[in-house]
């Protein structure tokens, strides 16, 4: 059996060997951790898809190759055939030379093979950390059993650097791997949709009642605060199916509309950078499970523990930067989707209200939900009427019901 290079994201196109925890000759269980994979994107464990013995490493540590490259062979008993994990969704590609294990090993000499705690460090790590000469002992590492992660390394010299800084003073800070990949997308998307900008006033007033119903319940049984974003996904969830045009990817000169509804969700690292995890199926989820699912997605990018399946099959995209208080926020569209949303913060503001007795001022929680669209997929009219259904839903629906069934 082949171990293939996953696809770690609709854009990724290439992965490096950050690890290898077996060496030729091991034998490996159906889902021992076999290998991390880095991107500048994620880090990720990749495990055995099947029992046998490792019978020829073909990618060493460190090493660069495109998706598709076949990694190791595990002699399973059966005849080879190529496996991946069952998101990466690549074809086949040209394998890369590979470069002897030993010749790695032979430029990396001089650098340090672990940390403070003894644990392996990988080619990237090592070197980060002999460029700048960090005393490895001093991080803190958040990889499996404690193992410094590049990211881990980087936040480092970042807090470093703030605390070297003084009044006046200019630096030059060089953008990291993740920030350079961040920018490579961002422009790309700027320079391939034609983005435009709508946003609408919501009165959050039903959605804080039931928070302020639940929260403290919810805070002791699941140890996380119930915040605005769940209710605004579970909207969402409900309004796409009657504009199927927004969870769709523009291809060439179509739109691939899709059935089912895949939230990528903007995780901060920390501000260290961004990655955007997708919750799969949210249409069948209520708000509880919704919450759960964004915790847990949220936990594993920031520990680096995402797997290749939660950085597949997005279809619409969701960016909440409430939390900061915020008033609006323009989101760059996540390609090849052609919609995302932004949640801003939620404030106390005078609101009109109009009913059978006519209309005057109370105070409300307000936000402001910001859509950026994809001027080639739809159009004004129909980004604006799905706006106008997301905001009915979240005014208008009994949120409180959703927890007691």
């Amino acid at each position: 059996m082949n171990v293939i290079m996953p696809q770690l994201g609709e854009t990724v196109e290439e992965g490096t060997v950050a690890v290898w925890h077996k060496k030729e000759g091991d034998k490996v269980a159906i889902d021992e951790l076999l290998v991390e994979i880095e991107t500048d994107k994620v880090a990720t464990e990749v495990p055995s898809l099947a029992a046998g013995t490792l019978l020829k490493i073909l990618v060493g540590e460190g090493e660069t190759v495109k998706v598709g490259t076949t990694l190791a062979i595990i002699d399973s008993g059966d005849a080879p055939r190529a496996v991946a994990p069952k998101a990466s969704g690549a074809p086949a590609a040209a394998t890369q030379p590979s470069k002897p294990a030993a010749s790695l090993a032979a430029k990396t000499a001089t650098l340090p093979n672990t940390d403070g705690q003894g644990a392996r460090l990988s080619p990237a790590v090592r070197k980060l950390v002999a460029q700048n000469g960090v005393d490895i002992a001093r991080i803190r590492g958040t990889g499996r059993e404690g193992r410094v992660k590049r990211n881990d390394v980087l936040s480092h010299l970042q807090n470093q650097a703030a605390t070297a800084t003084s009044l006046g003073a200019t630096e030059n800070v060089p953008f990291s791997a993740l920030r350079k990949r961040i920018a490579e997308h961002m422009v790309r998307s700027k320079a391939t949709s034609a983005h435009v900008l709508q946003a609408v006033e919501v009165d959050f007033s039903g959605v804080e009642r039931a928070r302020a119903a639940l929260q403290t319940a919810w805070k002791e049984r699941e140890r996380s605060s119930l915040s605005y974003l769940p209710f605004v996904a579970r909207a969402v969830a409900l309004a796409l199916p009657e504009f199927p045009h927004l969870n769709a990817h523009v291809a060439a000169d179509s739109l691939t509309v899709y059935k089912a509804i895949n939230l990528s969700l903007a995780v901060d690292l920390d501000r260290g950078g961004l990655v955007a995890p997708v919750i799969k199926n949210v249409a069948t989820l209520q708000v509880p499970e919704i919450a759960r699912a964004i915790t847990k997605i949220a936990e594993r990018a920031r520990t680096n523990a995402l797997k290749p399946d939660d950085m597949t099959e997005g279809t619409y995209s969701l960016t909440n930067n409430g939390s900061f208080g915020t008033f609006i926020t323009a989101p760059v569209i996540n390609q090849p989707q052609v919609a995302i949303l932004s949640i801003d913060g939620v404030h106390r503001r005078p609101w009109v209200v109009t009913d059978d007795e006519g209309e005057r001022i109370e105070i409300r929680p307000v936000g402001i939900l910001a859509h950026s669209f994809d001027h080639r997929a739809v159009d004004g009219a129909y980004s604006g009427a799905y706006l106008r259904r997301v905001k009915q839903i979240l005014e208008s629906r009994e949120w409180i019901a959703e927890f007691l069934s």
